[in-house]
């Protein structure tokens, strides 16, 4: 089972892959030394990202869909 589940966080993304992603890039900052911004008895930097997502201490900016023509 995931903690947090995936249900409680396609709430706060528009998608799976733009959740993927902000994790992503979060795990490396937080493996790179940057603070937690939750507390969090993980150790694991995708899990603490995820918990940072869900009680949002962590947005994500989305780019306009679509391109040039």
């Amino acid at each position: 089972m995931m903690n947090p589940s995936l249900e409680s966080l396609m709430k706060k993304a528009d998608s799976k892959y733009s959740l993927v992603v902000a994790a992503a890039k979060r795990a490396r900052q937080l493996t790179d030394g940057m603070p937690k911004m939750v507390d969090s008895s993980s150790k694991k930097p995708v899990t603490v990202a995820l918990e940072e997502i869900l009680r949002d201490r962590l947005k994500y900016l989305q780019k306009k869909k679509g391109g040039p023509k």
